[in-house]
């Protein structure tokens, strides 16, 4: 029987500090710049004051990537531009430092994390620090069978769990999230679908290489069956990510839990990172308030789950390659308010001006004065 209880994540999970938001809130009328003229990152920077319990608020100075891999076997019904199974070769670009997140994350200085939770390789064909938390090759065809059993589905969740404790305790002060799949955007529209109660029609994108309108057709009855696998288990989180999910994304929701409890921000990637903040919400309602959503990837199931979880993308650059990219492109800015908030100078306060001592001949209102001007000298004329 399983010991894990995901109820206790609601308990373990508190909010921002809200009276350092406050503080936060006040500090800001006092600088010299004018409430509002800087936009949201006004309120980017009373969010990490509250995540950081500090006024004024710390630089961002230790951020991570962390991207959770894996392959999912529905990609085998030819959904995905990629070739099932080929998410290997994702992550060794990424390794390689040849993939769009490997390069920006070097020009920002921000070291890169990748977690194989089911890639469909050897396990010898990737460094060992990336393939240590893998659960299994690959995952089930969530259309007609479960993507990890039970026992895989609370081990992915729980190596989720042990990667952000060892990012916390190593000092990582943000995190940068996002995945490297092939198939994951079929699964995570599902995920969305099922905990939004709408059709698969609504939910379906075209991933993150553009497929054309058959593959597209294909992706909608795919997603369509595995919701109808999906409803049933809908009470259970864990469950339901093991029917439709897989180790990737049981990992990232067990993930993003733990940097909830322990007090660490996240900026969301794309619609894999959405849609298991979704199912993490359904487990601790607190949550959410400790993740940004760093850009709009135009996955309709993305905005459907963000609009559901109430968080507004920073960046609407159409970027859905993927893999963390668009939300490390948001880093910047989320840095760019912290520096503000802690730098702007407050406007001196004003203090009156001390009056002027007495002196007799103001005391007297100037009679003496006047008198001995008017008297007589004493000459005769």
């Amino acid at each position: 029987m399983s010991s894990l209880n995901l109820d206790d994540f609601t308990d373990l999970i508190e909010r921002p500090d809200g009276g350092v938001r406050r503080d936060a809130e006040a500090r800001r009328e006092r600088l010299t710049v004018p409430p509002g003229a800087l936009g949201r990152l006004d309120d980017l920077g009373e969010w990490l004051a509250a995540a950081q319990s500090a006024v004024p608020v710390r630089p961002v100075t230790r951020p991570r990537v962390v991207l959770f891999a894996g392959d999912h076997g529905i990609a085998a019904q030819d959904v995905s531009a990629r070739p099932a199974g080929t998410a290997a070769r994702l992550v060794r670009a990424v390794l390689d430092g040849e993939s769009p997140v490997a390069v920006l994350a070097r020009r920002l200085d921000v070291p890169v994390r990748v977690v194989d939770m089911a890639l469909d390789c050897p396990p010898e064909e990737l460094p060992a620090e990336v393939v240590r938390h893998r659960v299994r090759r690959g995952s089930g065809r969530i259309d007609v069978e479960d993507a990890l059993t039970p026992e895989e589905a609370e081990a992915a969740f729980l190596a989720g769990v042990a990667v952000a404790d060892e990012e916390a305790d190593s000092g990582t002060d943000l995190v940068v999230l996002g995945d490297v799949s092939v198939g994951g955007t079929t699964a995570a529209a599902v995920l969305v679908a099922a905990l939004c109660g709408t059709d698969a029609s609504v939910v379906t994108g075209r991933g993150g290489r553009p497929i054309d309108d058959l593959a597209w057709m294909r992706k909608c009855a795919a997603v369509r069956d595995a919701l109808r696998r999906a409803r049933p288990v809908l009470g259970d989180q864990l469950r339901l990510l093991a029917t439709v999910g897989g180790a990737d994304l049981a990992a990232t929701t067990g993930f993003l839990l733990q940097c909830a409890v322990r007090k660490t921000p996240v900026i969301l990637d794309g619609v894999v990172s959405a849609a298991c903040a979704l199912v993490a919400q359904r487990v601790a309602f607190r949550a959410p308030d400790w993740w940004l959503a760093g850009q709009r990837s135009g996955e309709p199931a993305q905005t459907k789950a963000l609009d559901r979880l109430a968080i507004e993308p920073l960046l609407d650059h159409g970027v859905s390659v993927g893999e963390g990219t668009g939300a490390l492109l948001a880093l910047p800015l989320v840095q760019a308010a912290a520096a503000l908030a802690a730098e702007l100078p407050e406007v001196p306060e004003v203090s009156e001006a001390p009056e002027a001592p007495e002196t007799p001949a103001t005391k007297n209102g100037g009679d003496d004065a006047g008198t001995a001007q008017d008297a007589p000298s004493g000459t005769p004329s």
